[in-house]
C-alpha cells in the first residue's frame, strides 16, 4: 500500500489551527506540498511544516467569491492540484426556538455551500488532469442530531450527502470524494463544551476510548484518503470518534 504523497499538491482550508493544521502538517510530512487557506495567519502551521513545502493563501471561505483565486494561486505556485481537504467550518450555539437567520446562513455558507463550490472549482482542474482526491471534514452530527447547533447539524448532514453525490458523479472520472467524521476533538469549536464540567464529563463518559480526540487523531485518516491506498474508496464517511457511534 502506498501512503506517500510525494509530488502531490494539496489545498487545505482552515489550516491555521486545530484539525486543519494537523492535516496540513501530516500531508506535508507524507511528501505533499500544501496550500494552506484561511482568514488568519498560518505562521505557526508554516513553522511546523518547514520551508518550501507550504504557501499561505488568505481567503474568506464564508463566500464563494475567492474560490477561483485560491485554485489559481495554488496552480501558479505548484503547477496543479491533486488533493482538496474541505476543513474550514464555523459553529453557532443557540436553542432552536431562538435560532436566527444569521446563525443559519453564516454556518451553512461556510460549512456546506463553500465546500461544494470549492470542490467544483478544484474538480474542474482535477478531471482534465486525470483525477485527484477530495476529503470533506464532516462530523458525528452527520449521523446524529445534537442539541443547540441546528445549522451545524444541517451543514454536516448535508456535507455527508454531497460527499456521496460527488462520489457518484466523479468516481468514474478519477476523483475520489470521501469524508471524515471526527468525534469530539479538542479545538476552538468545542471550547464551550469543554468549559462546561457536566457536559464535558457526560461526553467523556460516552466515548469508549476514554478521552477526547486531538487534531492529530484525525490527520492519519486524511493522509489515507488522500493517498493511492484509498484509490478504490469512494463516497465513504469515515468516523474517527473513539468508538462514539459504536456505543
Amino acid at each position: 500500500m502506498d501512503f506517500r504523497l510525494d509530488g502531490k499538491v494539496a489545498i487545505v482550508t482552515g489550516a491555521n489551527t486545530g484539525i486543519g493544521q494537523a492535516i496540513a502538517v501530516a500531508l506535508a510530512a507524507s511528501g505533499a506540498n500544501v496550500a494552506a487557506v484561511g482568514r488568519s495567519s498560518m505562521d505557526e502551521t508554516a513553522a511546523m511544516i518547514g520551508d518550501g513545502a507550504m504557501i499561505e493563501i488568505r481567503a474568506d471561505l464564508s463566500t464563494t467569491a475567492e474560490h477561483g483565486r485560491i485554485v489559481e494561486e495554488t496552480v501558479a505556485w505548484s503547477g496543479g492540484v491533486d488533493i482538496l481537504v474541505n476543513n474550514a467550518g464555523v459553529i453557532r450555539r443557540r436553542d432552536a426556538i431562538d435560532f436566527t437567520e444569521d446563525d443559519w446562513d453564516t454556518v451553512i455558507d461556510t460549512n456546506l455551500k463553500s465546500a461544494f463550490f470549492l470542490s467544483q472549482a478544484v474538480a474542474r482542474r482535477m478531471i482534465p488532469s486525470g483525477g485527484g482526491k477530495i476529503v470533506n471534514i464532516a462530523s458525528l452530527l452527520s449521523f446524529q442530531g445534537g442539541i443547540r447547533i441546528a445549522s451545524y447539524t444541517a451543514s454536516k448532514s448535508g456535507l455527508a450527502g454531497l460527499t456521496r453525490l460527488l462520489a457518484c458523479e466523479w468516481a468514474g472520472k478519477g476523483v475520489n470524494v470521501n469524508a471524515i467524521a471526527p468525534g469530539y476533538v479538542v479545538t476552538n469549536n468545542t471550547q464551550a463544551l469543554r468549559d462546561d464540567p457536566d457536559r464535558s464529563q457526560a461526553i467523556l463518559d460516552r466515548i469508549p476510548a476514554g478521552r477526547w480526540a486531538t487534531p492529530d487523531d484525525i490527520a492519519g485518516a486524511a493522509v489515507f484518503l488522500s493517498s493511492r491506498a484509498a484509490d478504490y474508496v469512494h463516497g465513504s464517511v469515515l468516523p474517527v470518534d473513539g468508538g462514539w457511534l459504536a456505543r
